[in-house]
């Protein structure tokens, strides 16, 4: 008879594959924000372009395994929802029978910042950002970087709570397709990461993937799939690789690791949050 760990590993998706959304409206034109919701920011053709050749990369990665099945979560915004329909019809071309289901998830949405923006006001909020720290520092009338990961967190939980009562298999692939911050906090959540490891990630360009796989012990890693360069590239200290390593591997119990606490920077730059403000 299979022990825990055995049917727990049966049980979980083989992979969660997190997705940016592509180029929208705002790389074009960034005065669009004044007169559109941000929720209903358009791919251009240059984002959708890109959803394709992702989801051409995805279809190869997912495609590994035989009986292998997707399942969509995506934010309810226009430019996810167009890059969710351009992986799926146009590049990797997923076979109707492949997809197990697709999910608007609304707690996967993009940061508020407020109503119509203010070109000005938004350069001005981008220097407080930096000052304050880009975790807690809360947007006029919009959310905090800390509001955006307490729903992510609802949302994982509740994913979590799935996965334990077995409505997943192993044939499952995970396709996320959300915002920047939303998947930098999403990681966050999901490796236990400190907000100031949060805070020296890199957000991830348009329809940038990152793909959880699962381990031998029943764990998640990025380290599974993704060059230990990329890690690096994408903020990860040294001491988040190496857990990403352990996770990957299976070399030690994950109750037996410590918190990996990273020293606080506070030299960053303006540039440095640009991509914190994600509405391209």
């Amino acid at each position: 008879m299979p022990n825990h760990q055995e049917k727990t590993i049966r049980h979980s998706p083989r992979r969660i594959i997190l997705v940016r959304h592509g180029e929208s409206e705002v790389n074009e034109d960034e005065a669009v924000l004044e007169h559109v919701p941000n929720h209903k920011i358009k791919l251009i053709e240059k984002g959708a372009e890109q959803a394709r050749a992702t989801g051409r990369r995805i279809k190869e990665i997912v495609s590994e395994e035989e009986g292998w099945k997707v399942l969509f979560y995506v934010s309810p915004s226009s430019r996810t929802r167009e890059t969710m329909e351009e992986i799926i019809q146009r590049g990797g071309t997923f076979e109707k029978e492949r997809i197990v289901g697709v999910r608007e998830e609304c707690r996967l949405r993009e940061q508020h910042f407020g109503n119509f923006q203010d070109l000005e006001e938004r350069r001005k909020i981008k220097r407080s950002r930096v000052r304050y720290g880009k975790f807690f520092y809360r947007v006029p009338e919009g959310e905090s970087s800390a509001d955006v990961y307490d729903r992510v967190s609802s949302f994982l939980e509740g994913l979590w709570r799935d996965m334990e009562s077995n409505k997943f298999g192993n044939e499952m692939n995970l396709i996320v397709v959300s915002h920047g911050l939303t998947i930098l906090l999403f990681l966050m959540k999901w490796f236990n990461w400190t907000v100031n490891q949060f805070e020296d990630l890199t957000n991830p360009t348009n329809c940038e993937y990152r793909v959880l796989e699962l381990g031998p012990d029943g764990e998640y890693s990025l380290a599974s799939y993704h060059e230990l360069d990329e890690l690096k590239k994408w903020g990860l200290s040294d001491e988040m690789i190496e857990d990403q390593i352990i996770r990957a591997r299976g070399l030690q119990p994950f109750l037996d690791r410590k918190c990996l606490v990273a020293p606080t920077d506070d030299s960053a730059s303006d540039d440095s949050l640009g991509d914190y403000f994600d509405e391209k």
